[in-house]
């Protein structure tokens, strides 16, 4: 009698439709060890593993950042067109976004290298032009992209204090020219560790007299070269108020700037949540005091004002964000409102300069603001100490910052405007100011009426 060779409950189909599963499985076995027996010398360590994650967690955060920077060019937009009249909006709008695509060519090629490039006796960086020793170097491009919005931001700056009356072609130069020449040298000096004020010990954490004050100091010499706007001051030169022509515009660029602001300001490191923080009290405190000061003036709830007040009070602490406590930060805010509001009235009534969007004011004066903050306000925080945390070490390399970023932005933006206005030409003529830039320039407008 023969024996079975198999249990009668499988058959050979069942076996034949696993089969396949089991030779997989078998495979995978095989590959998998296989594997480990090739690279079991090379398994990283746990510290190695863990400063891998740390280091890719700090780029995921830093380019994030950096998003939220660029983002900062929507709102730049929106805030200046609203500001300014309708027959300019095209103009102004192109200019928001041909500025940042123009910096970020002239800072690939030179302000990159000459920024944060290895320094020639804490002057100015001397190599990685056009990014050519970047390579396999995956955090230069990190670090680069997040140098590269800064950079656009302080050129955007300028378009608002020389908006209506430019001529197109001009702004565009002077594009090129801050993001590859203008705003790198002055970061190399603070930002680079071998820059002269950084050795100084002067402190400025995102950008306070970096970014602001250089873009805001360059449109404050950009709107004297150009000169103010057809019937903006009178014979006597009292000034006409030029209104601008779309409040919501205004306050929708408010809120992405504030937005943005905290890619502007919180970086990386431990002390993200600070930062944040911080940055949220003092535009929160700046928008309330200007509205406040502005209605006991006036009578009337100015949103307006309170736009720019919060914008004040964001570039004031965007330089000590980092070394200060939240209650300094409502401090920092508050003194923010009014020196921007008296700064405003300063340029426009004394110096009779006509700057539209009050850049210079917002940016400038109170990125000098936001320098010597530091030197009050700092409490130890991040290793950086001021008055409050009792000590004077950093009043004297802050003070020499301001005074250095002040002579630095007006001094070659006068320069530059002069060159281009010798050159090119940078004011549009009577006639086609009065038809509206978007006309005279671009032969399209805004809105089409039916």
């Amino acid at each position: 009698m023969l024996t079975r060779i198999w249990d009668p409950g499988l058959n050979p189909l069942t076996l034949r439709r696993f089969l396949p599963y089991v030779l997989a499985g078998l495979l995978a076995s095989a590959i998998m060890m296989g594997w480990n027996i090739a690279f079991a010398q090379d398994d990283p360590t746990v510290e190695e593993v863990a400063a891998t994650a740390a280091t890719d967690v700090g780029n995921l955060t830093t380019m994030m950042a950096a998003f939220l920077v660029f983002f900062m060019q929507a709102g730049f937009a929106f805030l200046g067109a609203g500001l300014i009249r309708s027959k300019s909006t095209v103009n102004y709008m192109t200019k928001s976004f041909m500025d940042f695509a123009i910096a970020s060519l002239s800072f690939w090629a030179f302000g990159f290298a000459i920024m944060m490039g290895a320094s020639a006796a804490g002057i100015a960086g001397t190599d990685n032009f056009f990014l050519l020793n970047g390579g396999d170097d995956w955090q230069v491009y990190v670090d680069w992209m997040f140098q590269m919005v800064f950079a656009g931001t302080a050129a955007t700056i300028v378009a608002g204090a020389v908006a209506e009356r430019t001529k197109t072609q001009a702004y565009f130069a002077y594009s090129f020219l801050i993001g590859a020449v203008i705003y790198p040298l002055y970061g190399h000096w603070v930002w680079n560790g071998d820059g002269w004020l950084a050795a100084l010990g002067a402190a400025d954490y995102a950008g306070s007299g970096v970014v602001h004050a250089v873009g805001g100091f360059i449109a404050l010499a950009g709107a004297a070269v150009v000169g103010p706007r057809t019937g903006k001051f009178n014979a006597d030169g009292s000034a006409n108020q030029l209104y601008g022509h779309n409040v919501p515009y205004v306050i929708i660029g408010t809120f992405i700037l504030f937005f943005g602001w905290f890619g502007f300001n919180i970086n990386t490191g431990d002390s993200i949540g600070l930062n944040a923080v911080n940055t949220l009290l003092a535009g929160a405190t700046g928008a309330i005091v200007a509205l406040y000061i502005q209605l006991i003036k006036s009578g009337k709830i100015d949103i307006l004002m309170s736009c720019n007040g919060a914008l004040a009070g964001l570039v004031g602490i965007t330089a000590p964000v980092a070394y200060v406590d939240p209650w300094a930060a409502v401090v920092i805010g508050a003194l923010a409102a009014p020196i921007m509001m008296i700064s405003v009235s300063v340029i426009e009534k004394v110096l009779k300069i006509d700057d539209p969007v009050g850049a210079a004011s917002v940016h400038g004066v109170c990125g000098l603001w936001g320098l010597l903050a530091v030197a009050i306000f700092a409490s130890g925080n991040n290793g950086t100490t001021g008055l409050v945390g009792g000590s004077i070490d950093l009043l004297v390399p802050q003070l020499v910052s301001m005074a250095v970023v002040l002579a630095w932005a007006l001094g070659t933006g006068f320069l530059m405007f002069f060159i281009l206005k010798v050159g090119m030409g940078v004011r549009l003529t009577e006639e086609e100011e009065l038809a509206g830039v978007d006309a005279s320039e671009h032969g399209m407008e805004a809105y089409q009426m039916s």
